[in-house]
């Protein structure tokens, strides 16, 4: 059974969560859910890869579960880990009534921690959950290996109990912000998308969307420095997340057009660092001129 109706319907669903999908990208996500294929969403950071994730748990109506990923992530903080603590009672317990525990009575499902990659494995909803592996380009070349058997196969094998596979596969969605290459094996495994900064059109509704206070010529000038900021030779172009942060701070301010005064101190919400504050403000200075 089809979980959406076709592209359309994957655009109206995300649309009712307030996310404003192009075409490219409603249909990376429809064929991911129908072809039951994990989905590598690359980006520069802030052109939304996360949300959209986020956005397709809500827009399924399942739940979502996030792995974030970081250098040195470990299995037994991805996959599944033992209780220890657990099993150490159990030995003492079992001490005190004269009895011995052998390793096999101490490694089983009663001591078995669930993480996110074993927790998607045994989801026994009536829906299967969102997955999203979030960054993984953060994460360890050796960390990348781990997750193949998930990804091929949907399931963890675990030396003491067998391999363990999903009843219903979850949605997986990779994020990545190329920080590094990912290996091959890895992306023969998922479909691709790559999410670009949105077009003017495209940046002016979904700040239209986020930020109903702001008046249309404030949307459409702050729409367009961003996007003349963004030729620029900056650490950190910004997305459409610090772009909504912007607006959102201009109409905090009450400020109602980017030539006001007090536009100036809130170019902050655009630079990530002194080089690009100062970068910006000069192309600011320039806007005004």
């Amino acid at each position: 059974m089809s979980v959406f109706g076709g592209v359309d319907d994957v655009v109206r669903r995300f649309d009712d969560q307030d996310y404003l999908l192009d075409e490219g990208t409603a249909t990376a996500l429809y064929l991911a859910v129908e072809l039951g294929r994990p989905l590598l969403l690359e980006g520069e950071p802030g052109v939304g890869k996360t949300t959209a994730a986020k956005a397709l748990a809500a827009a399924v109506g399942t739940e979502l579960i996030r792995l974030q990923c970081y250098e040195g992530l470990a299995a037994s903080e991805a996959l599944y880990d033992w209780n220890y603590q657990r099993q150490l009672l159990a030995i003492r317990l079992a001490e005190t009534r004269g009895e011995s525990l052998s390793e096999a009575d101490l490694y089983t499902e009663e001591f078995l921690l669930e993480r996110p990659v074993l927790r998607c494995v045994r989801h026994r909803g009536p829906t299967a959950p969102v997955l999203l592996i979030d960054e993984i380009d953060r994460a360890d070349d050796e960390f990348e290996a781990l997750l193949l058997e998930f990804l091929g196969e949907f399931s963890v094998t675990i030396p003491e109990l067998g391999t363990l596979t999903a009843v219903r596969p979850p949605i997986v969605v990779l994020t990545s912000n190329r920080s590094r290459d990912l290996h091959d094996a890895l992306r023969r495994r998922c479909l691709y998308h790559w999410i670009d900064y949105p077009g003017r059109d495209r940046a002016v509704a979904i700040l239209r969307r986020t930020v109903p206070a702001a008046n249309l010529a404030l949307v459409e000038s702050a729409a367009d420095f961003v996007a003349s900021v963004r030729r620029l030779d900056l650490d950190k172009a910004p997305g459409i997340a610090e772009t909504i942060d912007w607006v959102s701070a201009l109409v905090a301010l009450g400020v109602g057009d980017l030539v006001h005064p007090g536009a100036v101190a809130t170019l902050t919400a655009l630079a990530k660092t002194p080089d690009d504050r100062t970068t910006i403000r000069a192309e600011y200075e320039e806007y005004r001129a």
